[in-house]
């Protein structure tokens, strides 16, 4: 079973997006170049063709862009709420928040939470309006635990 600490989610929340940047940067610079040279010597036609896979390209780069920047606003939404959670759980059980940990990076139904100096493990229950929440203790079967801080 996989652990989240709170380390760990805050560091997460963000994703790193540079590299889609890097390439959408490099396919509108082709764009750019190759629409120049078209305009220079209209009768090189393939100047027009490489330009048009540039563009292609960069329509390609900006729909996976679009489409990362939806998940990624969806997740950190959720995201969002487990970071008080966790730290409710921390200040309910006295222990700092590093020693809780959570077997998902959303709050939902059915979570596993580890108190890890305690080695006990409970089970979420929430409210239909994630406001309140009660602590069940559970009982997992497989222990090796895999902690991602």
């Amino acid at each position: 079973m996989t652990f989240f600490t709170l380390h760990y989610i805050e560091a997460h929340q963000n994703e790193n997006q540079l590299l889609l940047m890097a390439l959408m940067f490099i396919a509108l610079a082709t764009l750019i170049f190759f629409t120049i040279l078209y305009l220079r010597d209209r009768f090189a036609t393939k100047y027009r063709d490489l330009g048009i896979i540039a563009l292609l390209f960069l329509f390609l780069l900006s729909g996976a862009q679009y489409q990362k920047y939806l998940k990624v606003n969806s997740q950190k939404s959720q995201t969002v709420q487990i970071i008080p959670f966790i730290k409710s759980v921390a200040q309910d059980e006295g222990v700092p928040p590093s020693d809780v940990w959570v077997n998902s990076e959303i709050l939902k139904d059915g979570l596993i939470v580890r108190i890890n100096s305690k080695d006990i493990d409970y089970q979420l229950n929430l409210n239909s309006d994630n406001n309140t929440y009660t602590l069940t203790q559970a009982h997992v079967i497989d222990h090796r635990v895999e902690v991602k801080n």
